[in-house]
């Protein structure tokens, strides 16, 4: 009965660190500004990941804001980035992504929100022995492996993100350098054309009758 148990616990553990590690699209349309707030204890570790992924130059405003409305982060015109902190103050941290210096054109954004729990400490038991202290040091294992797994998949969704910004950027660069070279050919052309005309000319014998 204890096996069905302990495997039942590390699933819900395996599950509620993914639950908490979740990607977003989000679409910020010109003048506007969007934001998301998580509200954690003290010693909680906050992480915010972002990529843009269509919309104008690739940019936009980031900011943090505390409990208390004080101003954490900001990034100005940023392209992607990552900024992780510790929680000093109890209640709700709040996330904005503002594209209000846009006129036109709206953002799309790749975004994450991870929150990592700190620890409690069981002060009655400070050093469990036994099978009660191999399933706490199992635990631990547990969260810190959903931990790396979140992190690698995170980071597999912002490379599949630029791969995909690169390749538009690089497919705008070949069709702009194809039509380029179909310009300079009917250029060519045309003044090869004009300049056979020109001599033709050039070289006739006008009689006089």
């Amino acid at each position: 009965m204890q096996k069905p148990l302990l495997y039942l616990t590390q699933f819900l553990i395996l599950f509620s660190v993914f639950q908490q590690g979740l990607s977003y699209f989000l679409t910020v349309d010109a003048h506007a500004e969007e934001c998301f707030f998580d509200k954690v204890e003290v010693g909680s570790k906050l992480g915010l990941m972002y990529e843009i992924s269509e919309g104008g130059f690739l940019d936009i405003d980031v900011k943090i804001i505390d409990p208390d409305g004080e101003l954490i982060y900001e990034g100005l015109r940023e392209s992607s980035g990552k900024y992780t902190f510790a929680a000093t103050k109890k209640g709700a941290y709040t996330y904005c992504f503002s594209n209000q210096m846009s006129t036109m054109t709206p953002k799309v954004v790749l975004f994450s929100m991870e929150v990592t729990e700190p620890e409690k400490v069981d002060l009655e038991k400070d050093s469990p022995t036994g099978e009660e202290g191999e399933h706490k040091k199992l635990e631990t294992m547990l969260r810190n492996l959903g931990s790396a797994l979140t992190s690698v998949k995170h980071e597999q969704e912002y490379m599949n993100v630029r791969d995909r910004n690169h390749r538009a950027i690089n497919e705008s660069t070949n069709k702009r350098v194809v039509m380029w070279s179909f310009f300079e050919s009917f250029v060519l052309l045309s003044m090869t054309i004009g300049q056979v005309y020109y001599l033709k000319r050039f070289f006739e014998v006008r009689r006089v009758v």
